[in-house]
C-alpha cells in the first residue's frame, strides 16, 4: 500500500512536469481511490517542493480556481517570449529538416507553462506551415553534428564520405577542429591529414553522407589552434589564406559591418559616414561579401587583394 502511494505521487509529479492539468476527481477515478487520497498525494508533493527550495528552486504545484485543476510552475520553464524566440531562430536559420524541427519544437513546448503551450502551438503551427526546407544529403544533421562534436572532444581523426559542390563524391580523412553555423548551413572546420596542417578547410555538414571514426591518429603532432579565434576568422567558409585586409566603408551602417565581421575594427573615421576598417579573415569568401556591398566599399590593402578585387569587378563588367 505504501509503495502504491509513493508510485502514485511520482506519477502525478511526472504528469504535471509534462504539462498535464491535474484534476483531483479524474485522478481518483483513474486510480480507483478517493479524492481525499489524491488530495493527500498532492499535499505531500507541495510539501516536498516547499521544503526543498535549494534542490527544486521556485517550483510549485498551484491550484487554478478558474479551471479547477493543479498545474506545475517552475522558474526553469521557458516562458512564451523565450520559447517563441528560440523557435523563430531555428525556423529562420533553416538548418534542420522539417521533421527534426517538429521534434525539437515539440520537446521545447514541454518546458513552458500549460497556459502558454496551447497559444504557442498555434503560433508555431503557422510558422512551420510555410517552412522552406534546405535540401540535405545526409539522413540527419543532428546525428552528423553529434558524431563530429564527440570526435573533436576526443581528438579523434575521422573519414567522411562527402558530396562536393559539383556533386562529385569523395572521401577525406580529417582532423576535426570546430563546428560553425552560418547562412543556413553547419560547417565542419578541419585539417586534411595529408595536406598543410596550418590551413583549415571547410565542409558542409549536410553534405556528409557517412562518418567513420579512427582509433589511431595519423597526425603525430597536432597543431595548437585557438578554436575561438579560428571561428572568428572563418566566417565565409571558403578556402584561402589567412590575411589582414583594410577597406574603406561609406555605407549607412558601419555597425552592420562590425557585426558581420567578428575580427573587424575601425582604424580611422575618414568623414561623416566613411570609415577605414581592418579585419582578419580566412579564405576568399570575404571577397564575395565585400563585392556585395557595391560602391560602399573600397579595398585599400594588401596590394594583391586589391588586384583580386579589381580583376573580379572587370569580369563582372564584361557580363553587362
Amino acid at each position: 500500500m505504501e509503495n502504491t502511494n509513493k508510485y502514485r505521487i511520482l506519477e502525478i509529479f511526472f504528469r504535471a512536469l509534462r504539462g498535464e492539468d491535474i484534476f483531483v476527481q479524474s485522478l481518483a477515478n483513474e486510480y480507483g481511490v478517493s479524492t481525499k487520497s489524491i488530495s493527500r498525494s498532492i499535499s505531500e508533493l507541495k510539501n516536498f517542493l516547499s521544503d526543498n527550495r535549494e534542490l527544486v528552486g521556485n517550483t510549485d504545484l498551484t491550484y487554478s480556481h478558474r479551471d479547477k485543476c493543479y498545474r506545475l510552475y517552475m522558474d526553469e520553464f521557458l516562458n512564451s517570449k523565450e520559447l517563441f524566440s528560440l523557435v523563430e531562430v531555428m525556423i529562420g536559420a533553416r538548418a534542420f529538416s522539417r521533421e527534426e524541427l517538429l521534434t525539437v519544437t515539440a520537446k521545447l513546448k514541454r518546458f513552458t507553462t500549460p497556459s502558454d503551450a496551447s497559444m504557442l502551438s498555434e503560433l508555431i503551427r503557422k510558422e512551420l506551415y510555410h517552412y522552406p526546407e534546405v535540401k540535405h544529403d545526409c539522413e540527419s544533421i543532428q546525428e552528423n553534428l553529434w558524431q563530429i562534436i564527440c570526435a573533436i572532444e576526443e581528438k579523434k581523426e575521422i573519414s567522411i564520405d562527402y558530396y562536393k559542390m559539383d556533386r562529385s563524391f569523395v572521401t577525406h580523412r580529417l582532423l576535426p577542429l570546430s563546428v560553425i553555423f552560418t547562412d543556413y548551413y553547419f560547417y565542419l572546420i578541419a585539417l586534411k591529414t595529408d595536406k598543410d596542417l596550418n590551413k583549415p578547410l571547410y565542409f558542409r555538414i549536410d553534405r556528409i553522407k557517412h562518418i567513420t571514426e579512427h582509433r589511431r591518429n595519423s597526425i603525430k603532432n597536432i597543431p595548437d589552434f585557438d578554436e575561438g579565434l579560428l571561428r572568428r576568422r572563418s566566417l565565409f567558409m571558403w578556402p584561402g589564406p589567412l590575411r589582414t585586409i583594410r577597406f574603406e566603408f561609406s555605407g549607412p551602417s558601419v555597425q552592420a559591418v562590425l557585426d558581420k565581421l567578428p575580427t573587424a575594427k575601425i582604424i580611422e573615421r575618414m568623414g561623416k559616414n566613411k570609415y577605414l576598417i581592418e579585419a582578419e579573415t580566412y579564405g576568399d569568401g570575404i571577397k564575395m561579401w565585400l563585392l556585395s556591398q557595391g560602391s560602399w566599399v573600397k579595398v585599400v590593402s594588401p596590394d594583391e587583394f586589391v588586384c583580386e578585387m579589381k580583376a573580379e569587378i572587370e569580369k563582372m563588367l564584361k557580363s553587362y
